[in-house]
Formats: C-alpha cells, sequence, structure tokens
C-alpha cells in the first residue's frame, strides 16, 4: 500500500472498542504500523448486555485473548429462555467452527483488555484523542487521514488540532458513525434498529451458569397485566453483580420512539424478591444505547475508509449481539489492508481492500436478510406471545430459536437445522 512520505501510519483505526482493537491487533500482528485512535481514557464504560456467544469467544481465542477466570471472565453453559409459560435451558451447540461456551465481562474491563491486547502486538494506543473529521485528498477524493483534536476526561478540548495520515483508516467509531456521515454515507431507513438499556445489581444471581433470556416482559404479574413491547436478559458477571437490561427492536427506526427505561422499571417492580434487584442494590444509573443492525451503512469500503462494528450496523437482527460481529469485522478488514499492503499497483490496492466489503456481503448478508424477515414477525408483542407459547416447546423449533440466538450454526455440514439455515442464507438476496 503506497503511503506519502509524511505518512504517520501504515493504517489508522478510529475507536478502541472491539471492532477497533481487533482490526489494530490483527494489522500490527501482521506487521504493519498502527496508530488507534480514542476519544476516552481506560477504564471506559460503554451500554452493552456483556454477554458474549460461542462466536464472539471463537474470535477471541483466535487472538489470543487470555480467558482465564481470574482475567475477570466467567464462563456460561447456555441460554436459559423464558417465556410463554415454559423455561428451557438450551445448553450452547456442540459444533466443530464455535467452542460449546459463552462467556460475559462487562464492557469496563473487555475494551480495556482488548485495547492493551492490541497495544501489546505493537498498535500506538493514542487515548483522549477525539477524531473530528476524515483528511481527504482534493485531487482523488481519497481518505488520506484524519483530523483530530486531545480532550479532556470530560471531553472538553485540551489542546491543538492536528493531523494523522495513513493510506487507509478503520472507522470503528461506533452507532454514531461520523466518518462515514462525514463522506455522506447515511443510514439505510430499511433496516432493523434496536434499542437497548441496561444496569448492574448486586445479586445472589452473580455466578449464573446460564445467559438468562425473558421473551415477555410484563408490567405486572403475567396473565393480568400488560405485555410489553420488548425483550430482557440477566446475564451474570461473576463479581457479585449481573448485567440487567431490556431491549426491543423495530423493522424500522421506529424502536427509538418508546421509552424503555419506564419499561425497564416497570419490569424491576415485579421481578422476585429473590433476584435482589432492589434500587438500595442497584449499581450505577440505567443507561440506553441504540443497535444498528443488518449492514444499516453502506458501502463498508469505499475511497480509503472501511466501515466495522456499529459505524456499518453489523448488530445481529436475531438477539442484539454486537461484539462477536464487530471482532469478525475487525479481522477482515485487517486482512484486506494486509493483503493490499503487498500490491505493487494502485487498482492491486483497491481490489485487495474492496474484498473487505465483498467479505463481510458474502458471510453475512444473507443471514442478516433472514434477521430482517425475522424482526417484521416478532416486533408485534401479541404475535411475539403467539410465537413462545406454542412454539418453544416443539423440539425442532427450540433447535432453530438456539443457533440462531447464539449467532452460531454450521455453514457447511451439520445436522439438519445448519444445513437448512445455511441454505435460506444463501437463497434469500444478501443485505
Amino acid at each position: 500500500m503506497a503511503g506519502g512520505w509524511n505518512d504517520d501510519a501504515d493504517v489508522i483505526v478510529v475507536g478502541a472498542g472491539p471492532a477497533g482493537s481487533a482490526a489494530a491487533f490483527w494489522c500490527a500482528s501482521a506487521g504493519l504500523t498502527v496508530l488507534l485512535l480514542e476519544k476516552a481514557s481506560f477504564p471506559r464504560d460503554k451500554v452493552c448486555g456483556d454477554g458474549l456467544t460461542p462466536r464472539a469467544v471463537k474470535e477471541l481465542v483466535s487472538m489470543g485473548v487470555p480467558l482465564r477466570e481470574g482475567d475477570g471472565w466467567i464462563r456460561n453453559q447456555g441460554l436459559r429462555v423464558i417465556g410463554g409459560g415454559h423455561r428451557l435451558e438450551l445448553p450452547w451447540p456442540e459444533l466443530s467452527s464455535y467452542p460449546s461456551y459463552g462467556l460475559a465481562r462487562s464492557r469496563m474491563s473487555l475494551d480495556h483488555a482488548l485495547a492493551d491486547h492490541a497495544r501489546a502486538a505493537g498498535a500506538k494506543l493514542l487515548e483522549r484523542t477525539q477524531v473530528t473529521g476524515p483528511l481527504v485528498d482534493e485531487r482523488t477524493g481519497r481518505v488520506v487521514g484524519v483530523t483530530a483534536r486531545p480532550v479532556d476526561d470530560a471531553g472538553r478540548r485540551a489542546g491543538d488540532a492536528v493531523e494523522y495520515r495513513a493510506p487507509v483508516v478503520i472507522a470503528a467509531d461506533g452507532v454514531s458513525a461520523r466518518l462515514g456521515l462525514s463522506l455522506g454515507l447515511e443510514k439505510r431507513m430499511d433496516r432493523p434498529m434496536g434499542v437497548a438499556v441496561r444496569t448492574y445489581f448486586r445479586t445472589p444471581r452473580h455466578d449464573d451458569a446460564w445467559m438468562e433470556s425473558h421473551l415477555e416482559l410484563w408490567d405486572g404479574a403475567p396473565g393480568r397485566s400488560n405485555l410489553m413491547p420488548g425483550y430482557g436478559w440477566i446475564f451474570a458477571l461473576g463479581d457479585g453483580t449481573a448485567n440487567v437490561g431490556l431491549g426491543s427492536v423495530s423493522s424500522t427506526p421506529n424502536a427509538t420512539k418508546v421509552d424503555y427505561k419506564d419499561l425497564f422499571a416497570r419490569w424491576m417492580a415485579n421481578a422476585p424478591a429473590e433476584w435482589g434487584f432492589t434500587p438500595e442494590n442497584q449499581v450505577g444509573p440505567v443507561q440506553g444505547a441504540a443497535l444498528p443492525m443488518g449492514f444499516n451503512r453502506t458501502p463498508l469500503y469505499g475511497r480509503g475508509l472501511m466501515l466495522v462494528g456499529d459505524s456499518g450496523g453489523m448488530v445481529s437482527p436475531f438477539n442484539g449481539e454486537g461484539i462477536a460481529y464487530a471482532l469478525q469485522a475487525g479481522r477482515v478488514a485487517a486482512d484486506a489492508v494486509v493483503q493490499a499492503r503487498s500490491r505493487t499497483t494502485a487498482d492491486g490496492r483497491e481490489r485487495a481492500l474492496a474484498t473487505y466489503a465483498r467479505t463481510m456481503r458474502e458471510d453475512l448478508g444473507g443471514f442478516y436478510t433472514l434477521g430482517r424477515y425475522f424482526v417484521r414477525i416478532i416486533e408485534h408483542p401479541q404475535v411475539m406471545r403467539l410465537c413462545t407459547r406454542y412454539g418453544l416447546p416443539r423440539p425442532l423449533v427450540m433447535r432453530f430459536t438456539l443457533k440462531l440466538l447464539s449467532d452460531c450454526y454450521e455453514p457447511h455440514g451439520g445436522d439438519m437445522v445448519d444445513r437448512v439455515i445455511a441454505g435460506l442464507t444463501r437463497v434469500v438476496p444478501a443485505a
């Protein structure tokens, strides 16, 4: 990849969340010089469920991230699904492509650990560095770097603006996607949008071996109250606390019009006393975040800029999981950058960089299209109620549910459920 004599790095990565840190790690591991820019300072928090499916675990294992319990991880053995009068414990599937366990760890420490892992691989991490926009070559229209400014811990300007240059920029700047927006990449209104709120509670359930998902939320006793439009979760963190939250999804950005903090308060008001989800046990405020889904901002690559993770709308419509796909996108983007580095012509480098968007679309496009169909079905609470009441007890439906909610199916081979899901992802239009 032909850079200028005044370039600061082979690649600039904007944002040190899972997507950005993964991209920085893989690029640095391949010998590239990497500048990783993060507007906050670690440790810093992010609104998230803090649960990682086996798909995410596979990416962490590939990166060589230490996953010992002493490092703050807690393993879980599957999903506990509650809804429609049913309570099912579904172990993670035994597959050749993925491990048979999930993990949980707060984003406060997870993101810090991943950024440190990228730094240990050779990436240069600059914290409290807020990227304000792309540098664009006036002659070619290509992104050749970014403008940035130092900020303090409160986000206030703390110094003069600076320019950083590189032949390619990886935007991992989250749902705000400021770099993409600055180049006119608006979010697609035909893609699902989710919203989630969460907080933490001190609870005796902190070491639960199951990630718990409530497919129905009632604002009072079930059967004598209103069914609320959302789903809830309880993810044990093993440190005396659990991440407790709820989310909802809409086939359009209308999901953001619901008062989810009010829904959360009504759900908690009826939580069993033995859970300990009381105001005095609450740790921190209820916070919310948007969940951009199904490649809601495209193209994923163009003019020297790559969108990874939330900036490219990579949250799964099936379960609201984003970390697994962020890690995957970081790895695939890095591979494209590394391959482009070896090309000897501008056209060759551009073809190599373009493989990123194509690979992501081939791998996830059909899956996300199925997710859009799924959202159209379950976004109506009464339809969701019928599905949970009459569908969950059926073993075949349960197996489909587990593989879709766990993000894990064998793309080649596997059992009948794997083959059906893989076949459907190939015949539907890619997102």
